[in-house]
């Protein structure tokens, strides 16, 4: 299963992220996760959110520049060897990691780690035939 994840585009200022979080209280839009990437004055913030196009819509009627992007939620064991086992397999099909981030769901029991990858539809394929369940925005809403 294919999850959506919004690039939200910002310059590196004091307050930034703050105008994001509000947008997505007042739409009561729940955030599952997030990163935030910066390269001097401009910077990336990566949200896994439960409702992807309602805060895409709600950002960019504020002039935010918003985009929503395809990754893989992976499901993995939260234990030692977990994540390896998922980029191995990445690494065995040529399958290059263009951004990821993780966060566990229960200690020493599940974790999800999400990928955008350079091959997306290749990957979900091996990633499922080789076990590891993904979770949609349905599920990631959910956790």
């Amino acid at each position: 299963m294919i999850a959506s994840q919004l690039s939200i585009f910002s310059e590196n200022k004091p307050g930034k992220i703050a105008a994001v979080t509000s947008v997505l209280a007042k739409e009561n839009v729940n955030i599952r996760a997030t990163t935030i990437s910066i390269s001097d004055t401009f910077g990336v913030i990566n949200l896994l959110v439960d409702d992807p196009e309602r805060a895409q819509a709600a950002l960019t009627r504020t002039g935010m520049l918003v985009k929503i992007r395809n990754v893989l939620a992976v499901l993995l064991d939260d234990q030692p060897g977990g994540l390896d086992r998922l980029a191995q397999l990445l690494t065995k099909e040529n399958v290059n990691v263009n951004n990821a981030y993780g966060f566990v769901l229960e200690n020493r029991v599940s974790a999800v780690f999400v990928v955008d990858v350079d091959q997306l539809e290749k990957a979900e394929r091996i990633i499922e035939k080789a076990g590891f369940k993904t979770l949609d925005a349905a599920a990631l809403a959910a956790v």
